[in-house]
């Protein structure tokens, strides 16, 4: 059973952010909503590496989902998770004017997941690898 001290919650925060890959999937998150497959597309990594993460952050409540047929959608479940993020940036000395801003982190329109694809079809889905590659 979990405590439920101020300490303890509070920790429990800190220690699933004290990984790099969750912190840039928040900051994903918090530019845009996404499936599995996008931020696939955008972190560059495998969907069960992605999974393993989005289940560590939404167990302590700091994602919310929705779910549109098969897909799950991932978002930030509080917005205030970003100014924890970078004020441990401002402790631990980034520069003020380095810090990430929403507008600057690359977002996904389509992706090659069949949800954004239509047809499903290999031709279209190597187009839209291609337009990825180009929009890089």
């Amino acid at each position: 059973m979990r405590s439920h001290s101020f300490e303890h919650q509070a920790s429990e925060v800190l220690a699933v952010l004290g990984n790099p890959f969750r912190i840039r999937l928040v900051m994903t998150l918090w530019a845009q909503e996404a499936c599995v497959c996008h931020l696939e597309a955008l972190l560059k990594k495998r969907q069960a590496y992605i999974s393993q993460h989005l289940m560590a952050l939404r167990e302590l409540n700091l994602l919310e989902t929705r779910r549109d047929g098969k897909y799950i959608y991932y978002r930030l479940a509080n917005e205030e998770i970003i100014d924890l993020i970078k004020k441990a940036g401002l402790i631990a000395g980034f520069d003020q004017e380095k810090l990430p801003r929403k507008q600057d982190i690359q977002v996904l329109d389509k992706c090659i997941c069949p949800n954004c694809d239509g047809d499903g079809s290999a031709a279209s889905v190597l187009q839209q690898e291609s337009e990825l590659i180009e929009n890089q």
